[in-house]
């Protein structure tokens, strides 16, 4: 080999390392501290950047993106003396790589331990219930312990949340007893409220339902009562039109009692006190007046056992003898039966008026007597 060549060898050997040490490519995210001599001289940002060879080196290579650390759990006592367990999620990011690299020796170990005591100073204050449910409380107070202790280190904590809290075994089976029993009285109160609002509802329903059958009983009444008006205007305007005279009448009323007694839930039926003088009407009107005698008033036993007989009878009008002949007119019977009732119930009357008056106690009778 020529010896010229060697030391050019050597000599682009050398400038091939030299080239090499001055370069320094930086990723994108990623943060370099050089030191020069021992001593830091700049933070070398993302891309192509020179340096001084061989008095320049790479101290420290950080990550600037936002980074996540779950401690481990740490036994913590609250405030009423229960042992509790709690580990947390913490999501820093580095915004000063100087500070961070020379301002503390390991700052993942710095914000555990400041973490640690930050929340045993902050579950210190606070019972096991209340701890349970202030998470939100607990995560403010600490991410703003750390985020004034962590700031003169270069690094910002972005968020701090509780993971689990683990209370002592007993005390799970406690709150669990206790969730359960809050369960069962929600759960029967519930039961409780829809049974009632069933009831409410089944009442209304009934309620409802009995005010429309009202409603559909009385509107049917109304219409019954009003066809029932109506027949009657119809017969009473047809009896006057036709100008029935008294006998006609007083028929119509003994051919219409049978029918009082012909439903079957009458246990007992009302004679009116009209029916002797209607049958006595018909009886002048078609019997002979000849013969007959003149008027007695009736004596309260025969009119009874006259009402006891035209009952029996269920109404039926006297037939008419075979032998018997009618010696007067319609129209002459019909004015002497009407003189007949009108001294049957004077009589009847004058005989109730001397029954009401008090009798006075006679002393004595005559011979005459």
């Amino acid at each position: 080999m020529d010896p010229v060549v060697i030391p050019i060898l050597v000599a682009a050997l050398v400038v091939v390392f030299l080239v090499a040490s001055t370069v320094r490519i930086v990723p994108q995210a990623r943060r370099y501290n050089i030191e020069r001599f021992g001593r830091y001289r700049r933070t070398l940002q993302p891309g192509l950047n020179l340096v001084l060879p061989v008095a320049d080196r790479i101290n420290t290579k950080l990550d600037v993106r936002e980074q996540v650390y779950s401690s481990d759990p740490r036994p913590v006592i609250t405030e009423d003396n229960l042992v509790v367990n709690i580990d947390t999620v913490l999501y820093y990011q580095i915004t000063d790589p100087r500070a961070a690299a020379y301002e503390v020796a390991d700052y993942l170990q710095a914000i555990d331990q400041l973490t640690v005591t930050t929340l045993r100073n902050v579950i210190g204050s606070m019972d096991l219930e209340e701890t349970l449910t202030s998470r939100e409380e607990i995560n403010s107070r600490l991410r703003a312990v750390l985020d004034d202790a962590t700031g003169k280190w270069g690094i910002r904590v972005n968020r701090v949340e509780i993971k689990a809290i683990d209370p002592p075994h007993t005390i799970k089976e406690a709150m669990e007893k206790q969730m359960r029993a809050e369960r069962d009285k929600r759960a029967a109160i519930l039961h409780a409220e829809g049974e009632r609002q069933a009831k409410i509802l089944t009442a209304e329903g009934t309620k409802q339902k009995d005010i429309l059958e009202a409603q559909g009983t009385q509107q049917a009444m109304i219409l019954r009562a009003d066809g029932e008006a109506k027949a009657v205007e119809l017969v009473f305007q047809a009896v006057h039109r036709n100008n029935a005279d008294a006998k006609i009448l007083a028929y119509k009323y003994l051919e219409t009692l049978p029918h009082l007694a012909s439903s079957d839930n009458n246990t007992f039926w009302v004679i009116p006190g009209e029916l002797t003088e209607a049958i006595r009407t018909v009886t002048s009107a078609f019997g002979d007046q000849s013969t007959a005698g003149p008027p007695h008033p009736a004596r309260p036993e025969e009119a009874a056992t006259a009402d006891a007989e035209a009952t029996s009878g269920e109404g039926r009008i006297p037939e008419l003898g075979a032998g018997s002949t009618v010696s007067l007119d319609a129209a002459t019977a019909a004015d002497e039966a009407e003189k007949q009732a009108a001294a049957a119930v004077s009589d009847a009357k004058a005989e109730a008026e001397a029954a009401k008056s008090p009798q006075v106690p006679r002393r004595g009778r005559t011979s005459a007597d």
